[in-house]
C-alpha cells in the first residue's frame, strides 16, 4: 500500500480511499480501450484490498484483547469462561429470565394443583356438613389462630348428634368510609356460597336482612315463645325493581348476645345476630342451630 511500517489506522484508510478511486478512474478509462488490456493491474488492487482488510481486523483485534483484558484479566487463568458467561448473559438475558420465571410458574401451578386434589380428597374423606354458618360482618379470628378449626369445634360442641359443623368469616368493617369494597365482597359470596345460618353484626343485619335472603321466623314459635321483644330483629324487605310495595315487617334474626355461643365463640366479634338462609339445604338443623342458643337466654 506503500505506507510506512505501524502506520496508523486513519492512515491506512485515506491510503485506501485513494487507491480505490485510482482503480475505479482506471477502470473507466480502460473500458475505451482493447479487450486484451482488461483487468491488466486487477491482481495488484486485489492484493491490496486482501492487505486493508487484514489491518483492519488486526486493528479491530488489538481492540477487542484490550477491552477483554480490561474486563476479564483480574479472573486470570479463568478469564475466557468469565467472557463467555458474560457473553451469554448479555445476549440472552431476558431469554433466561423469562425462561425461569415460566418454569416458576409451572412448578407453582403444578403443586397449587397438587395441594388442591389433596385438599379435594380431604374434604371427601370428612362426613357431610350438618350446618354450614357464615359469619358477616365484624368478625375475626385471634391472633396466632390461622383458620376457623376451634370456631368449628365450639360451635360443634353443642350437638352431640351432628357430625360436622362448617363455618366462613366475611369480614366487613362498620365504618362507611371502608366499606364500600368490603360490601361488594359480602354481595358476590352471599350469591355464591351456600350458607344455612347467617350470624351477622348490626350493620350486615340491616343489609342482609333487607334483600330477602333471610327466612321469615315470625311462626317459627318454638325459637321466639319467652324471648324479649328486643332480640327479635324485626326487618322490612326492600321491594324489588319491579315491585314498589313496601313488603311487610317481619322477625328475620334473633339477638343471641348473652348466651353460649356469645361466652364461648373463639372470635373477635362486637354483635350476634342469628338468621336462616331463606333456601337453605339443612333448614331444619339451620333452625335447631338457633333455637339451642336462643333457649338458654330465655
Amino acid at each position: 500500500m506503500g505506507l510506512a511500517p505501524m502506520a496508523e489506522k486513519e492512515e491506512v484508510e485515506k491510503r485506501y480511499t485513494t487507491l480505490l478511486k485510482r482503480e475505479r478512474a482506471r477502470q473507466k478509462q480502460s473500458a475505451s480501450e482493447s479487450a486484451s488490456s482488461e483487468g491488466r493491474d486487477e491482481p495488484e488492487f486485489t492484493k491490496i484490498t486482501e492487505a486493508y482488510r487484514y489491518i483492519l481486523e488486526y486493528e479491530d483485534r488489538k481492540i477487542t484483547e484490550a477491552f477483554n483484558q480490561q474486563e476479564y484479566g483480574k479472573y486470570g487463568g479463568m478469564a475466557e469462561k468469565a467472557q463467555k458467561v458474560d457473553h451469554f448473559w448479555r445476549y440472552y438475558k431476558f431469554h433466561t429470565l423469562g425462561a425461569i420465571a415460566l418454569i416458576a410458574l409451572l412448578i407453582y401451578g403444578i403443586n397449587s394443583y397438587i395441594d388442591h386434589r389433596e385438599h379435594q380428597k380431604y374434604l371427601a374423606s370428612l362426613p357431610p356438613v350438618d350446618v354450614h354458618v357464615s359469619f358477616f360482618g365484624t368478625f375475626m379470628l385471634p391472633e396466632g389462630q390461622k383458620d376457623q378449626t376451634a370456631v368449628n369445634a365450639a360451635l360443634l360442641s353443642h350437638f352431640p348428634e351432628w357430625q360436622r359443623v362448617d363455618s366462613t368469616i366475611t369480614f366487613v368493617p362498620q365504618d362507611d368510609m371502608n366499606q364500600m369494597a368490603y360490601l361488594q365482597k359480602a354481595a358476590v359470596t352471599l350469591v355464591t356460597e351456600k350458607a344455612d345460618v347467617y350470624i351477622m353484626d348490626r350493620s350486615m343485619l340491616q343489609y342482609i336482612g333487607t334483600q330477602g335472603v333471610l327466612m321469615e321466623l315470625d311462626d317459627k314459635t318454638d325459637i321466639i315463645k319467652g324471648l324479649d321483644e328486643k332480640r327479635l330483629q324485626k326487618l322490612t324487605v326492600t321491594p324489588g325493581v319491579l315491585d314498589e310495595t313496601p313488603g311487610e315487617e317481619h322477625i328475620y334474626a334473633i339477638d343471641l348476645s348473652g348466651s353460649w355461643l356469645d361466652k364461648e365463640l373463639p372470635l373477635l366479634k362486637m354483635d350476634l345476630f342469628a338468621g336462616v338462609r331463606v333456601n337453605s339445604e339443612n333448614p331444619e338443623k339451620a333452625l335447631q342451630f338457633i333455637k339451642t342458643f336462643a333457649s338458654a337466654i330465655k
